[in-house]
């Protein structure tokens, strides 16, 4: 997904904030209870692909001598061993079959919970579960642009990298997100 496990809370709003909307899902025990439920998914499935790439990683820097004096590009030698890995390490590489299977899982793990009903097909509920996942990855870049415009233009300059800065970024990012309606 290219995002780190800090947005899985943001994802599960956005996912439980989306279906809640709908009039044909009913929440048993509330939102809070089902963006838990999600953000445990959505967190396995980034530390999963986080684990893949830190293993990688390591198996590239073994060999990191010997790649000075051959001519490989480092990003390829990456991606093919990341590939190689994958299904060892449960990750789908491509984002839209990793999606559809992320909110499979969703799903059903809502369901083992008890915590959603719904009036129509599952594929309809899986459906809005994607695209609330799209949506957030999609808007996300766009949030960012906004929260840093927001740091820049205040009067007290704030240091990138300091708690300051990332107290006050994650701040404003949260509240960007209330905004769209992505996060309570």
């Amino acid at each position: 997904m290219r995002i780190g496990v800090s947005h899985s809370r943001y994802i599960a709003s956005r996912i439980a904030l989306d279906l809640n909307k709908k009039d044909f899902v009913k929440f048993s025990r509330g939102v809070d209870a089902v963006i838990s439920e999600i953000e445990i998914d959505v967190r396995d499935n980034l530390n999963r692909e986080r684990s893949l790439e830190e293993r990688v990683k390591e198996l590239l820097s073994d060999y990191e001598d010997d790649m000075e004096f051959e001519f490989v590009d480092e990003k390829e030698l990456f991606k093919m061993v990341k590939k190689k890995l994958a299904k060892e390490y449960g990750v789908i590489l491509s984002y839209e079959e990793r999606f559809s299977d992320l909110a499979h899982i969703i799903l059903q793990d809502l369901l083992f919970e008890n915590l959603i009903s719904f009036e129509v097909n599952e594929v309809r509920i899986k459906t809005i579960i994607f695209d609330s996942i799209t949506n957030y990855i999609e808007e996300r870049f766009e949030v960012e642009d906004v929260v840093i415009e927001k740091i820049d233009n205040m009067k007290r300059k704030l240091i990138l990298g300091t708690d300051e800065y990332q107290i006050v970024y994650n701040k404003l990012y949260e509240d960007e997100l209330r905004k769209r309606g992505a996060m309570r």
